[in-house]
């Protein structure tokens, strides 16, 4: 899958953009805020419906502008054209030239997946960042997933609530609890399979992007021991002193060590900054395996904090990932590591809102 051309029209400081792209890989180069990262942005959006920076529609019009538009043609097995247009008075979502009936209709069209300075969480940050990982691998390994995770959400929720009134009945709570156990057990199942498998393919990215120095181990630590319902009933005296549910995967996490230390505690800047990519190649991997076709990876100021040696293993991993017939996205200001031999990334100049292409052995003004 590659995306072949991307037109955007008033989104974010783009005025009028129509370009093209080949497969591989592709380096957009300039000055912080020129546009470079909103590249990035409408591409996950064309491929998500939303943004990786978490904003909302009215924040990507461009200033003075009624709304935006973002259409894409995409190469997989077929041609595939996406478009988007949001306004305050209107909203169309298109898919081959026509309006599609759910979201689920327009999903699949282009697939992505990004890495941001927001995802450098997944390793200094608290657990929950780490679980949402796992269960947007859940999702889409199995989209029915979705509906699970809510369901248990809902029923968590409404736990929460009822053991903070002293009214609350045992009965009552019981029922809440056999929910809860039923979906619960059936998340920690599908994180128990996932993690080995996502395991491999970030200690993999990890040994590459560091030169071989370093080994990332993945596990899974869920909260429950053994039995979810026994130990939830065990710890329901001290969860109606404390109004919270304390035992469920909502309490889980993926352990991530690093030479046998905990990365989240004692990785350095460049440590944690190349375990986090090393999961977000990973994640891209595993949904070229699912889906028998790589997505299109999108590698938002990635460079920063990672010295010379994991900025050359980082581009010679990427340089892989293009030879396997995949496509990649890099933001940066400046080329700043070793040429990978064989290698030649196709280079543009982002400046101000308008794109150019550069020439191999020429840079940005």
């Amino acid at each position: 899958m590659h995306l072949s051309s991307l037109r955007l029209r008033d989104f974010r400081n783009y005025r009028s953009l129509d370009i093209e792209f080949g497969p591989g890989f592709h380096l957009l180069l300039g000055d912080n805020a020129q546009g470079k990262t909103s590249v990035l942005e409408a591409i996950y959006l064309l491929a998500t419906l939303r943004s990786f920076r978490g904003a909302g529609n009215a924040r990507m019009v461009r200033e003075g502008a009624r709304g935006y538009f973002a259409g894409a043609r995409v190469q997989d097995r077929q041609t595939s054209e996406l478009g988007l247009y949001w306004s305050a008075e209107e909203r169309r979502i298109q898919r081959d030239g026509r309006g599609v009936g759910s979201i689920a209709d327009y999903l699949g069209g282009l697939r992505s997946v990004i890495f941001s300075s927001e995802d450098l969480q997944a390793v200094g940050g608290p657990a929950r960042i780490r679980r949402r990982f796992l269960d947007l691998l859940s999702v889409q390994h199995r989209s029915a997933n979705l509906s699970l995770l809510q369901r248990y959400a809902s029923t968590l929720r409404s736990r929460n609530a009822l053991l903070k009134r002293q009214d609350a009945s045992p009965g009552v709570l019981d029922g809440f609890d056999r929910e809860l156990v039923r979906a619960g057990n059936e998340i920690m199942e599908c994180r128990r399979r996932l993690v080995p498998g996502i395991a491999a393919l970030a200690a993999r990215a990890c040994t590459g992007i560091s030169g071989r120095t370093e080994e990332l181990l993945l596990s899974y630590r869920p909260s429950v021991r053994e039995d979810y319902a026994a130990e939830l009933l065990a710890a329901r005296d001290r969860e109606r002193r404390r109004g919270i549910t304390l035992v469920g995967p909502h309490r889980d996490d993926l352990l991530l060590r690093l030479n046998g230390r905990d990365a989240t505690l004692y990785g350095s800047e460049g440590q944690k900054r190349s375990v986090a990519i090393a999961l977000k190649m990973a994640q891209a991997e595993w949904l070229s395996r699912l889906t028998r076709t790589p997505p299109v990876l999108l590698l938002d100021d990635v460079m920063g904090e990672l010295d010379l040696a994991r900025r050359s293993g980082l581009v010679d991993l990427v340089g892989s990932v293009c030879r396997s017939s995949g496509q990649v996205f890099m933001t940066c200001t400046e080329e700043n590591w070793q040429a990978v031999s064989g290698f030649v990334p196709a280079r543009w100049h982002v400046r101000d809102g308008t794109i150019r292409p550069l020439r191999t052995d020429s840079l940005p003004e």
